[in-house]
């Protein structure tokens, strides 16, 4: 069930409606929040746009370089897994 939380983001209140914890969501605008105010720090744009889109190319390069390593990782292992089961396939 869908709930309303208040959340902060660079001094703007918002209403962010979600079947997601509160707590969660508070993490996840505070986070963004974050990358808003390292953009702030960092380059100092003019509008508030320009800050919003720094700090999202930010926060999506940061998902792809994890969902990189992630599947990365997946096909080690599931390299692993057939390595494994080749190996017990054989010896037993």
């Amino acid at each position: 069930m869908k709930k309303a939380v208040d959340v902060e983001i660079m001094g703007q209140k918002f209403t962010v409606s979600s079947d997601a914890e509160e707590s969660y969501v508070r993490q996840v605008a505070g986070y963004v929040d974050g990358k808003m105010q390292e953009v702030l720090k960092t380059t100092r744009p003019a509008a508030k746009s320009n800050v919003a889109m720094l700090a999202a190319l930010n926060i999506a390069d940061e998902y792809y370089r994890l969902k990189d390593r992630h599947d990365a990782m997946l096909n080690r292992l599931n390299h692993l897994s057939k390595r494994l089961s080749t190996t017990l396939t054989e010896e037993g």
